[in-house]
């Protein structure tokens, strides 16, 4: 949803997310514990109980008095006197001492790898001004090589004293010579130096790409600001990472990910960098990855990530002779999608933007600062170029992720899959519909038809959804994330974080959003869109599964599924709804092994 971009934060120091939570690791407060998805001998059997065992397999709670983990895999969800009939000399009791224990959160959409790369990159969450954001990458300038691109992310508009983009004058002062970009918190916007624009031979006679504009002095000289589709292309130019780097992208990332209980994290812009692939195919050849890793490939990226995929798989898996099955060799559930964790799910598309860009049908209650006349946001590409993507992956293992926040990019992504459906039939191909923020009455029940899948980021309620009530008005915001009316429509829809754009992947926060819809102000947008605190579960747990097509391994603790768990210190069924947003995860399990430990 992105609502975040036009928010004042108020907890600046609650929203570090590079320096401070490598911090927090070297402290041993956030431990990534041994074995990780290297290791393949199997754990040892292990028996749950003492505690609620939520299995989120129905659509009201359902509890079990004992879970039996053997190999990775539930053997059993049941009494405890069942659960004894199964212990051997080598079985681990695990006593819950009341905690809750649930099936592993699963990303409905986030950025690992950009994170990982974030957690490199100059931390610019909570700058209060321009100079601030210079001073902190002139720190980060001192810390990167000399040939590297100075790079910060997080600062937010509306928290600058100035409520502008930097310029190229201030960010020259970082350096005149090096390469320097700084991206806000939306991912959307933000702006380089004058060296940066050189390189990549930008100047006034560049034109603005579609969907995207450079911002311009009153001359037509590049003054610095770069939105949407402009700042794709420059973050795009950026050399890539290697080595040592190109390794902790990954591996920090996913412990971050693990660390709020989540044992499948999604990459949903492969390409948004140019390295990506080399960083996924490095964590891929090293087994680095603790947790699974779903893919979505940047659309101007997809055929290079199929040629990767295909040239990974080809050396992972047997070949015709049979020669070579190293991917079932650390795979329990024997899911050849999966490549040493790693598989390449989905296609992603941009249909418009973030809060001040976001394409709807009427007009704009409130235009931003920069527009003028009547405005309703806009489209980021035409209708021929989506449909191109249905023509070639309606009926394809691949799915088509769209970002969309209006109900006009809503209306252009129905027409694409009602035109496919009638050219080439009815597919299971869930469509995914990223942020979805605002569709009408009457897309709501074409998505059903269709079957679409919404997944919201509800954490931007909270963080940005006064500024939203500003820009579009209370109506449209109170229909925002309908999620009862989808539940009561029969589709399916996840929560999502889109970290870093929120700060953190926090999956009790987005779930604690869903519950209670409040703004940072007070209001409560949507009362009666309000999820239950087990409707928002599902749909971190068994929804998020069936969202990926993995609901067969994933998402509920039933016998035959992975054994993908995670330990919370409290139910979020039974306490105050207000207070889910608190809960801790003491552990995350990833097939019977422990790859997050709180101490």
């Amino acid at each position: 949803m992105q609502l975040q971009q036009h928010v004042r934060l108020s907890r600046r120091s609650a929203l570090k997310l590079s320096v401070g939570m490598l911090a927090l690791a070297g402290q041993g407060i956030l431990r990534p514990a041994p074995g990780m998805a290297q290791d393949s001998a199997p754990a040892a059997p292990v028996i749950y109980s003492g505690g609620p065992i939520l299995t989120m397999a129905g659509p009201e709670p359902a509890y079990v008095e004992a879970l039996v983990v053997i190999d990775g895999k539930i053997a059993l969800a049941g009494t405890m006197d069942e659960a004894l009939k199964l212990r051997t000399t080598d079985t681990r009791l695990v006593d819950l001492q009341g905690r809750t224990l649930l099936p592993g959160f699963i990303d409905g959409h986030g950025h690992m790898i950009y994170f990982g790369k974030n957690m490199i990159d100059a931390d610019l969450v909570g700058v209060t001004d321009i100079a601030e954001i210079v001073a902190r990458m002139e720190v980060q300038a001192d810390r990167m090589g000399p040939d590297d691109w100075i790079v910060g992310f997080g600062y937010r508009v509306p928290s600058l004293t100035q409520n502008r983009h930097p310029t190229t004058a201030e960010l020259d002062q970082i350096s005149p010579d090096r390469p320097v970009m700084v991206v806000d918190g939306s991912g959307h916007n933000g702006a380089a130096n004058t060296a940066l624009l050189r390189l990549l031979g930008l100047d006034q006679d560049t034109p603005d790409p579609e969907g995207g504009s450079f911002g311009r002095n009153s001359d037509g000289t590049l003054s610095g600001p770069l939105e949407e589709t402009a700042l794709f292309f420059v973050r795009e130019q950026r050399p890539g990472f290697t080595g040592k780097l190109a390794d902790d992208v990954a591996l920090n990332g996913s412990r971050i990910w693990a660390s709020y209980g989540q044992t499948t994290a999604q990459e949903s812009g492969v390409g948004l960098g140019k390295d990506d692939i080399d960083i996924i195919r490095n964590a891929i050849d090293k087994q680095l990855l603790p947790i699974d890793l779903y893919l979505c490939a940047k659309d101007s990226l997809v055929s290079d990530a199929l040629a990767a995929a295909y040239a990974t798989s080809s050396e992972y898996t047997a070949n015709a002779t049979g020669a070579v099955e190293k991917l079932l060799a650390v795979r329990p559930d024997l899911d050849d999608r999966y490549i040493n964790r790693v598989r390449l799910g989905g296609i992603k598309l941009w249909l418009d933007g973030s809060v001040p860009t976001t394409w709807m049908s009427e007009m704009y209650e409130h235009n931003p600062p920069d527009k003028e006349g009547e405005y309703s946001g806009f489209g980021q590409v035409s209708d021929e170029f989506v449909n191109g993507f249905f023509d070639k992956y309606w009926t394809s293992n691949l799915q088509i992720n769209m970002h969309m926040n209006g109900d006009a990019a809503a209306e252009q992504a129905l027409r694409a899959i009602e035109r496919a459906i009638e050219m080439q039939g009815m597919a299971d191909h869930r469509p995914v519909f990223i942020h979805n923020t605002y569709m009408r009455p009457d897309q709501i029940e074409r998505a059903a038809k269709v079957g679409a899948f919404p997944t919201y980021t509800t954490g931007s309620l909270p963080l940005g959804g006064d500024s939203a009530i500003y820009y579009w008005g209370r109506d449209r915001v109170d229909a925002s994330m309908p999620m009862n009316t989808l539940e009561k429509a029969g589709i399916r829809f996840s929560l999502n974080h889109d970290a870093p754009i929120l700060p953190l992947p926090d999956v009790m926060a987005i779930v604690d959003a869903a519950v209670n819809r409040t703004t940072e102000s007070g209001i409560v947008v949507g009362p009666d869109e309000r999820a239950s605190p087990y409707l928002a579960l599902r749909a971190v747990t068994a929804y998020a599964a069936y969202q990926i097509k993995e609901e067969a391994t994933k998402g509920t603790l039933e016998v035959g599924k992975l054994a993908d768990l995670v330990i919370l210190e409290s139910n979020p069924l039974t306490v105050d709804p207000v207070t889910i947003k608190d809960i801790k995860v003491l552990e995350t399990i990833k097939e019977g092994r422990t790859v997050f430990l709180r101490e």
